[in-house]
């Protein structure tokens, strides 16, 4: 009896722990959806950092997809650039540094000697004698000219182009600085920048009786501001078609102190025999060249153009780079003379390239650079007898 009540008591205590646990359990499941309220009120400020977090990873990934969502639909590549190409009237040696400098690469290298207008070698003729292309930063030349002519700037003049940061135009032309130019094509407006353009020769033939020459496009009236207005037209060419050879006859102009000249392109050694240089104006330059010489020339020493450096440093050479795209297809543009001593040959060397990305004016550069030492490793620039020709004024017809 006693065993039994030991046993019912027992069970009792066990019966009571039973009750005391599902009670507590009971108890427990009661107030859990306040401890859910808690968590859900931690997730909720979890979400908000998370969106935050979202938000912040969106803009960069619509950055990145602006940096690197433009498709090009053009090759930067070509294997028959030179098919159709007439050079029975260019110089053989300055032909052949071109074609082996340019490769591959779907583009035109135009050699011209500054002192006559005469081209000496046009490779791939169909994309040189095209309707141009948008300048890119290559416009910058013109507009520096003609803020130079107008007393605006000098080489050493700083305009604000940071919240903190002021540049000076040679540092400007060096690295192709865009806000710079802005300010400059502002300051000078449209009306200006038009004359000062068509001075240099864009809008108007370059060639003299060169078949299938294009004039290329300078626009009548500003573009609209929501495109930039005459800012981009002063940094970038926006609105702006400029052909190789326009280009070429501006360089030439300052190899040569000033003379304008028609380009010519002999087509047989009977043309090249009674080649006379015609000169379309002068241009006054005496005061202009200097404030942009130290631009020009940093652009190649630590500058957009540096590259060029890699194979040539035998002469000074003098030039700007230009790269910009328009309807998937990317441009890049190397305007550039070398500036070699007094009884050396002087030569223009413009290249332009079309196609995707591997296309841009550094790449333009570079083979400039190869151009030049292909022409220096055949002694091109060695020492000559002045061929005693003289410019020939003409009024194109």
């Amino acid at each position: 009896m006693k065993v039994f009540f030991c046993f019912w008591r027992g069970a009792v205590v066990f019966f009571a722990i039973l009750l005391a646990v599902h009670v507590s359990h009971a108890t427990n499941a009661k107030t859990a959806p306040r401890r859910s309220t808690a968590k859900q009120t931690r997730v909720s400020e979890n979400r908000k950092a998370r969106r935050n977090l979202s938000r912040l990873r969106h803009h960069r990934r619509v950055a990145t997809r602006r940096r690197y969502s433009q498709r090009y639909r053009t090759s930067s590549f070509a294997n028959d650039a030179t098919e159709g190409d007439i050079t029975e009237g260019e110089d053989p040696i300055v032909r052949a540094a071109a074609v082996d400098a340019l490769g591959n690469m779907n583009g035109t290298v135009v050699a011209i000697e500054p002192s006559t207008g005469r081209i000496l070698a046009m490779v791939n003729q169909k994309l040189a004698l095209s309707a141009g292309a948008q300048p890119c930063s290559t416009i910058k030349i013109p507009v520096a000219l003609a803020a130079i002519e107008e007393g605006i700037v000098d080489k050493d003049t700083e305009i604000q182009v940071g919240r903190r940061s002021s540049i000076s135009m040679t540092e400007a032309l060096a690295h192709s600085n865009n806000p710079y130019f802005e300010a400059l094509g502002r300051k000078l407006g449209f009306k200006k920048v038009q004359y000062y353009s068509h001075l240099f020769g864009l809008g108007e033939l370059a060639g003299y009786q060169i078949d299938g020459e294009q004039r290329g496009v300078y626009p009548a009236k500003e573009i609209p501001a929501r495109l930039g207005g005459v800012g981009k037209m002063c940094s970038f060419g926006e609105g702006v078609s400029m052909t190789p050879l326009q280009l070429g006859a501006l360089t030439a102009a300052l190899a040569n102190g000033g003379t304008l000249y028609y380009l010519q392109h002999p087509e047989s050694p009977d043309e090249v025999e009674d080649f006379q240089p015609r000169s379309k104006r002068h241009l006054d330059l005496t005061n202009v060249l200097p404030e942009i010489r130290d631009g020009m020339l940093g652009a190649v020493h630590y500058g957009t153009a540096r590259h060029l450096r890699t194979s040539f440093t035998e002469e000074e050479v003098l030039g700007k780079t230009g790269t910009c795209s328009h309807a998937g297809t990317r441009f890049g543009w190397f305007a550039s003379y070398a500036d070699a001593s007094a009884d050396s040959r002087d030569v223009v060397v413009v290249v332009f390239l079309r196609g995707g990305r591997p296309t841009f004016g550094p790449k333009a550069a570079e083979i400039a650079g190869r151009v030049y030492r292909n022409l220096y490793d055949h002694s091109f620039f060695t020492a000559r007898a002045a061929e005693g020709t003289s410019a020939v004024p003409v009024d194109r017809r």
